[in-house]
């Protein structure tokens, strides 16, 4: 059941929370959870110690994926096609139009569930204008006795549910079709994919680099979210959803670019420092594959090894003299 409630932009947590205590509290009491997205209204100190002393948990969907709270997106786009129709070339008279829209849509029949948010939470459709114009339907007072009532009501959220399940199904098969199941273990390193919209100052160039790494895999919070850890370097939650995220490969093109790269203005006169870095690379470049604990300690030690040679090879500057 949606409830469609007029704010503003400027609005700030204390307001939200006047506005769901009159608006939804009211209704149906505390809840056992929010989701939410990512606002500061929503990760504020005020607004987390008020839920936290209730009792309610807080849920927040992972940025820039608003796959994470589906059900509200799809409710928003609905609710902007009612708008848009209702309406029309007067949009000051949006605010007007709300309880008329949200009762519209409690009241439409859904196709996932196959009744109306009204009957499932209630029991029975409520009356509208054209129910009024035929003779009375004796069919909403039908359930006089209680205890036929609840068994009704039981049956009803059965079929609610098997409803919901198989329509659930059908677009898990549906989103699923050449999907991979794809699961990061702690320790492991992956490639970070550069979104735009997160991203901005690494993506203002089509020639820039489309993901960076590799980071290491610090928490996992479920299937599809991983904690990552970026090391301060963007500045953005490091929470990712595993469509951004990849195997970190030793024999990957990216990868291969950045160590052959550091092998410019070498000292080509001293021939066994030159041997010891090619061998070290060959070690770093030979760990192919998925990158493990066993290959991600291997490759630390041939780097190790690497930077010790080229600090101890490398020729000191000799002093001018005065």
């Amino acid at each position: 059941m949606s409830h469609f409630i007029p704010c503003k932009n400027v609005d700030d947590a204390i307001h939200i929370v006047d506005l769901f205590f009159k608006e939804v509290v009211r209704l149906h009491w505390l809840p056992r959870s929010i989701v939410s997205d990512r606002d500061t209204k929503f990760l504020s100190h005020f607004w987390r110690t008020l839920w936290s002393k209730l009792g309610t948990k807080l849920l927040f969907s992972t940025t820039c994926h608003p796959q994470t709270d589906g059900q509200t997106e799809v409710v928003n786009r609905t609710l902007s096609s009612l708008l848009r129709a209702v309406i029309k070339k007067n949009i000051k008279s949006c605010e007007q139009c709300l309880p008329y829209v949200e009762f519209a849509y409690n009241r439409a029949v859904h196709s996932a569930t196959h009744y109306s948010p009204f009957e499932i939470v209630y029991g029975l459709n409520p009356l509208t204008p054209l129910d009024l114009l035929p003779l009375p339907n004796n069919s909403i007072f039908q359930h006089k006795d209680g205890k036929s009532k609840a068994e009704y009501v039981r049956k009803l959220h059965e079929k609610v549910k098997a409803n919901i399940e198989k329509k659930v199904e059908s677009y898990v098969k549906q989103a699923n079709k050449g999907r991979k199941m794809v699961v990061f273990e702690l320790g492991d390193w992956v490639w970070v994919h550069l979104r735009k919209e997160r991203f901005p100052a690494q993506r203002k160039s089509k020639l820039q680099q489309k993901r960076d790494g590799p980071f290491q895999v610090l928490s996992k919070i479920n299937d599809n979210t991983y904690n990552i850890d970026l090391l301060g370097e963007y500045g953005v939650s490091a929470t990712f959803n595993v469509a951004d995220l990849s195997l970190f490969d030793a024999g990957d093109e990216d990868y291969n670019l950045r160590t052959n790269s550091s092998e410019e203005g070498g000292n080509d006169e001293d021939i066994g420092s030159g041997m010891t870095k090619a061998t070290n690379l060959e070690d770093i470049q030979g760990l192919g594959g998925p990158m493990t604990r066993a290959k991600a300690k291997k490759a630390k030690e041939a780097l190790n090894i690497l930077v010790t040679t080229l600090l101890v090879t490398s020729p000191r500057r000799k002093k001018r003299p005065k």
